[in-house]
């Protein structure tokens, strides 16, 4: 994501928070003719185009939107967006919805009724999703408890508050982001979440078809539930930094077409850190699904590498079969240090398990001669995770779920 250092203005009449403006088209709706008429309201009723950066509260009503460029929250304001909101985001630009640390999110969908982000296009790769930065402890490298972010916004992150609050993000879709940022070889996630702390509520979220992780966390506190992640390109769901949320269940991966680790775990190399806790996973590869690089060893549905930990309970795997020479595991550790210090004091677990459909059962996978090698019996009576149908999780006609019943 390339930073844009003039200010976004399109040919529309515009809403001015604050010192920066963020532009919208607003039809008042008296003649029915779709005239946009200007107004100096913070409430976008129905339509518009939502655009540079907001310092002053926003409620954004049930209707058709675009998203024009890189939209920043800041200034203590809260965008807040109302169920049945959809957002066509512009693409012959560098466009994201960011929520910087002092700002806050406010986006309530429901079942029936998401809060969709999109692109006319359809492609993935075409923007830059949605990042969230909060004030929550981080440990990156070196155990630095800053770092500048990878997105290519420039932000430092980390913070002192582990029950910082960002907002509430319920019920929301984002589909065909991981726009490439910096050098053209590294692409931004579908949602990204720096520093972000226990208070912040993440729930329902979907995650489809983007060409990075469909959810990266970089430390912080923050806890999720009911994520859905869809044909994602790289890893289903990635974190690092040390990120120790302890209240997540219900994460469901569906790897299709390209697609690398299904979970990829790392925690920048710092062995003192909190295993985040995780109920009811569940991963699946569809048949014919290749990593992204030819011949790469991404075909695992677990890996574990930099120290990175985890307590993973309910565990159900299917679909990872080996490719080519390369191997595929339920679990791989990539590394000597991560199993002695981690895994061998128990900050490693993943069981119950059922393990099927894929090849070396019964076996965790080992990049170099183990001090140990563990092993599992399959569990049976782990089943996949229950998620509640509706249109959150339908695109297209295609419904997410669907490998889940």
């Amino acid at each position: 994501m390339k930073r844009k250092s003039s200010t976004l203005i399109i040919l529309a009449l515009s809403l001015t928070f604050g010192l920066t403006s963020c532009t919208i088209e607003v039809n008042d709706g008296n003649d029915g003719t779709e005239q946009p008429t200007q107004t100096t309201d913070d409430v976008l009723n129905g339509s518009g185009t939502l655009s540079g950066t907001i310092t002053k509260n926003l409620l954004i009503k049930k209707g058709n939107y675009v998203l024009d460029g890189i939209v920043k929250v800041t200034n203590n304001a809260t965008i807040t967006i109302e169920a049945g909101a959809t957002f066509t985001v512009s693409t012959n630009k560098t466009s994201s919805l960011v929520i910087l640390q002092d700002g806050n999110i406010n986006a309530v969908g429901t079942a029936s009724e998401p809060i969709v982000f999109t692109t006319s296009t359809k492609t993935p790769g075409d923007w830059g999703g949605i990042t969230i930065y909060g004030n929550a402890p981080i440990k990156a490298v070196n155990g630095n408890t800053q770092a500048l972010s990878e997105d290519g916004n420039n932000v430092y992150y980390g913070g002192d508050d582990p029950n910082s609050n960002s907002g509430v993000m319920k019920f929301v879709r984002v589909e065909y982001a991981g726009k490439k940022i910096g050098d053209g070889t590294s692409e931004t996630n579908t949602f990204t979440f720096y520093s972000v702390g226990a208070g912040t509520v993440l729930e329902n979220l979907v995650a489809y078809k983007g060409t990075d992780d469909g959810f990266e966390f970089f430390g912080g506190t923050v806890s999720a539930k009911n994520l859905v992640s869809y044909g994602n390109f790289d890893d289903s769901f990635d974190w690092q930094d040390a990120w120790s949320g302890q209240n997540n269940t219900n994460w469901f991966a569906f790897q299709t077409g390209v697609g690398n680790f299904g979970m990829e775990i790392e925690a920048s190399s710092n062995a003192d850190n909190t295993p985040p806790k995780i109920s009811n996973i569940t991963l699946i590869r569809d048949a014919n699904t290749n990593p992204e690089t030819a011949n790469s060893p991404e075909i695992s549905a677990i890996q574990f590498k930099k120290q990175g930990t985890g307590i993973f309970s309910n565990v159900y795997i299917s679909g990872y079969k080996n490719i080519g020479s390369q191997n595929a595991y339920a679990v791989l550790i990539q590394d000597a240090a991560t199993e002695n210090t981690q895994v061998n004091n128990n900050k490693i677990i993943v069981s119950p398990i059922n393990y099927i459909n894929s090849d070396h059962p019964g076996v965790w996978g080992y990049a170099f001669s183990p001090n140990g090698g563990k092993t599992f019996t399959n569990d049976a009576n782990v089943k996949k995770v229950s998620l509640e149908a509706g249109s959150w999780a339908i695109v297209d006609g295609l419904n997410l779920l669907s490998a889940l019943q």
